[in-house]
């Protein structure tokens, strides 16, 4: 696995919209709170830009990232938000020169494509807080604060209380996945997920119960859920029972999917559309324990 250069104060980092608009006004003011961390600071020259859903055309939102990509002297690329878009935007990059010279990814949802993508090509990423949750209420989030620690490359680890639905055991292995929806939508390309030696980690918004079963069927039938080492469940935020009762909670139909295997799982991590929304290394090496007290998961970052 290749790890970007951690972060130190005056390097310089990007600000990009790869999926959704945003307002102006949340771009400046997590530029304004990099740079109270030590950064330079560039925002993308489309980042601002509407274009329906999007922040811009596909043209526009590809070529502020190729240009971050291919500049050597950013360190990292903060993504403003998720929304959709990314593997549009995806579609029309060339990654040949951010291979020669990787830097950090920053972001979740719909920036799973991204995650994916790199997770194919051994590099690192981080699934992380984005501009509009760097501060709640004029304070920096702790959230955000753990990003930081972990951009820098300090070890976070995270210990989780009990859960009725969690599966005791142990397991190693490379932490990957994201948001469920776009795992889903990348079966089949050559950004799907490769199982073997994988701790995967799920999250979704705003779904239907069912929906849920079919994605985690999905993953069951292609051999996902039979190749990982451990599942690790994140927040299912908004979700809707439907207008037909599926008759299970979403914690519950994603236990049943991993039913017939023996790993470990753990339910509730705090992380996906909700705060606190604490970073995952994606790319690096995690231990996961998960007893009657609760979980521990220990990141192993390449410092």
């Amino acid at each position: 696995m290749k790890f970007p250069p951690y972060l130190a104060v005056g390097d310089k980092v990007s600000i990009l919209s790869p999926a959704g608009s945003i307002a102006g006004e949340v771009i400046e003011r997590a530029a304004e709170i990099l740079r109270q961390q030590g950064f330079k600071v560039k925002i993308g020259k489309h980042a601002f830009d509407e274009a329906g859903v999007y922040a811009g055309s596909d043209a526009d939102r590809a070529a502020d990232m190729q240009k971050a990509l291919d500049d050597k002297s950013i360190k990292a690329v903060f993504f403003s938000r998720g929304g959709y878009g990314c593997l549009r935007t995806h579609l029309g990059l060339d990654w040949s020169r951010f291979h020669q010279h990787p830097k950090w990814l920053v972001g979740f949802s719909d920036n799973t494509v991204f995650h994916s993508y790199l997770a194919r090509k051994k590099t690192a990423s981080i699934h992380g807080v984005m501009s509009s949750t760097f501060e709640k209420d004029g304070v920096l989030t702790d959230s955000f604060l753990k990003l930081m620690d972990l951009v820098s490359g300090n070890r976070v680890d995270h210990v989780l209380p009990p859960h009725e639905l969690n599966r005791m055991g142990k397991a190693a292995g490379v932490l990957g996945g994201g948001n469920l929806s776009i795992l889903q939508s990348l079966r089949g390309t050559p950004l799907d997920l490769k199982p073997k030696g994988k701790i995967l980690f799920i999250e979704d918004i705003h779904e239907l119960n069912y929906r849920v079963d079919r994605m985690m069927q999905n993953l069951k039938a292609g051999g996902v859920l039979d190749g990982i080492s451990g599942l690790v469940v994140g927040y299912f935020t908004g979700m809707n029972d439907g207008a037909a009762p599926y008759g299970k909670t979403v914690f519950e139909i994603i236990r049943e999917a991993v039913e017939p295997y023996d790993y470990p799982v753990v339910f509730g991590f705090p992380a996906g559309h909700e705060l606190p929304n604490h970073p995952l290394l994606m790319g690096g090496n995690i231990t996961l324990e998960v007893s009657g007290n609760g979980a521990l998961i220990r990141n192993y970052n390449s410092k």
